[in-house]
């Protein structure tokens, strides 16, 4: 029996390039508000909630330009620009193979509710996982995703114990030890975490047939 029957993932850059889609989007936001970037658009802004990304990109504070550019942004992304949503190779059989050993597989995204629906039924994955949970999921937005992991395991009655995280980026395993669960962090994907980052208590899967092995040992 696998030591954790509950399995929490982060989404973008853990089991899914959505890179290019999201790029593609943001870009086309700039354009159509026609707003400057004050910084490069590239791999490196992927991560953080969108509007937290867009005062970054735009270099302003400004509520009314964060929205205008919000607006844009999910125009292109969640019509068509969501489709270009890639599965890292192996993903999909890591997630069958855990679904299929009775293992309750679970989303905890910054990624918008919307989207990341889109993305999963798009992948054909809407049926493998229990429990969906984004910061945008509740009135009012949850804060942080350590306080979205909280919610969700007080929400679904699952022990600490008996649970586990899954991200690329520090900010991952940082919310997984506010909650007190152990980290497993992905390296295939474009995420900030460099092995100087992964803390000592902290575990690391250079693929997903190592994740897989991983979560399924006893």
């Amino acid at each position: 029996m696998a030591r954790y029957p509950h399995i929490l993932f982060d989404l973008d850059g853990t089991l899914i390039d959505s890179a290019p889609a999201i790029l593609a989007s943001f870009r086309d936001a700039f354009t159509h508000t026609g707003i400057t970037p004050v910084r490069s658009i590239d791999e490196t802004i992927i991560g953080p909630p969108l509007l937290e990304t867009l005062r970054l990109l735009s270099g302003s504070d400004d509520a009314a330009l964060t929205s205008r550019l919000a607006d844009a942004f999910k125009a292109s992304y969640d019509t068509e620009g969501y489709k270009a949503t890639a599965a890292y190779a192996g993903v999909g059989t890591l997630l069958a193979n855990l679904a299929g050993a009775g293992l309750s597989l679970s989303i905890a995204t910054n990624k918008r509710i919307h989207p990341t629906r889109l993305i999963l039924e798009h992948l054909g994955w809407h049926a493998l996982f229990a429990h969906v949970y984004a910061l945008d999921l509740f009135a009012p937005r949850l804060p942080d995703k350590a306080a979205m992991i909280g919610r969700l395991l007080t929400d679904q009655a699952i022990p600490r114990e008996k649970a586990i995280y899954i991200g690329d980026r520090s900010e991952d395993g940082e919310s997984a030890d506010a909650n007190g669960l152990p980290f497993i962090a992905v390296t295939w994907g474009y995420g900030s975490i460099q092995p100087a980052q992964i803390s000592a208590h902290w575990h690391h899967a250079a693929s997903p047939e190592a994740l897989g092995q991983a979560l399924l040992a006893g």
